[in-house]
């Protein structure tokens, strides 16, 4: 079986939405969660909000919502495609090309209200994979946008973020596989 390619975007969509995922504290995914969108406060709209469509990567960074209070709450949040595609067309890197100058990298961020960053993906183990994810950072314009235009959805995946987990430790990895989101290549 091949690799998939070294970098590409997997996520849950469908013709009008895309799934990307986030883990907050209770606070503030309680007040998402009851507004159908992120409140400031307690969210902080002046902050960067890095958003992932890669459920694995999500369990990894968030150690399945238990690696600390601010990440105790995994959410789903479901945003139109237009805007996950304004994103990616607003985009920049998360670091400079070897070839620029310090002026011309503080010039493309300025220009660009986005970072992409490619992590490696993740498997049941939480263990790197050969190739990457996306995770996608949205600065002040891109997050106005994000709370305000995109978001359709937000669901909280935690408690099958513990169920899947549970069964990894448990062993049973074929049953914790079936539990996942069903991620297809985006185009």
């Amino acid at each position: 079986m091949a690799l998939p390619p070294y970098r590409q975007i997997r996520a849950l969509f469908d013709d009008n939405t895309i799934r990307v995922y986030q883990a907050y504290s209770n606070q503030i995914a309680e007040s998402a969660l009851a507004h159908g969108s992120f409140i400031s406060p307690p969210f902080k709209m002046a902050r960067m909000t890095w958003i992932k469509p890669s459920f694995l990567w999500m369990m990894y960074r968030a150690g399945w919502g238990y690696k600390d209070a601010g990440q105790a709450r995994i959410l789903a949040i479901d945003i139109t495609r237009e805007g996950f595609e304004w994103a990616l067309a607003h985009s920049c890197g998360s670091h400079a090309e070897p070839s620029m100058s310090k002026e011309e990298w503080e010039q493309v961020k300025r220009d660009s209200p986005v970072r992409i960053q490619w992590d490696p993906e993740r498997n049941l183990l939480l263990q790197p994979l050969e190739y990457r994810s996306i995770q996608i950072g949205l600065g002040e314009e891109a997050v106005e946008r994000y709370v305000n235009q995109w978001i359709c959805r937000i669901t909280d995946v935690t408690p099958l973020a513990h169920e899947i987990r549970a069964l990894v430790v448990e062993g049973a990895m074929e049953r914790a596989a079936a539990l996942l989101p069903l991620e297809r290549v985006y185009r």
